[in-house]
């Protein structure tokens, strides 16, 4: 039985929030079932440090969007509205090149707080990092 509040397609996934820091970064989804979410980032100059590797902020840019995403998904957002409390991020491999892909798990899901898992991934799927996102929930 799926978690999502809405029906969910790649089209939509990639559509809902065309502006920003995810689309500037080259984020997009492409993968879901019914508890999890998947996004991918290019490993580029747009998101690379200054030693040609994966910047670690841009793991937490990757996290936080598809946690953030799939929070969204999970409440009704006509009623609440989701914000981010706290990320953190353990970098556990280095890449310089390709693509690495988030996907998100929801650990807890209460009426105030959510608390996600994102796992990333490079090409090979072999963790680079591993994050947890705590969402406040708000009413509207």
């Amino acid at each position: 039985m799926s978690i999502w509040k809405k029906a969910l397609s790649l089209d939509s996934l990639n559509n809902d929030f065309p502006d920003g820091a995810a689309a500037n970064s080259g984020i997009e989804y492409t993968d879901f079932d019914d508890n999890t979410i998947t996004a991918r980032m290019p490993v580029d100059a747009r998101t690379r440090q200054p030693y040609g590797i994966l910047h670690g902020g841009a793991s937490c840019l990757l996290a936080e969007t598809v946690g953030s995403h799939a929070a969204s998904l999970f409440i009704d957002m006509e009623k609440q509205y989701c914000v981010g409390l706290e990320i953190n991020a353990n970098h556990i491999r280095s890449v310089s090149e390709g693509f690495v892909y988030g996907t998100a798990k929801p650990i807890h899901l209460g009426r105030s707080t959510h608390v996600w898992e994102i796992m990333i991934r490079d090409d090979a799927g072999k963790t680079v990092c591993i994050s947890r996102l705590t969402m406040m929930v708000k009413d509207q």
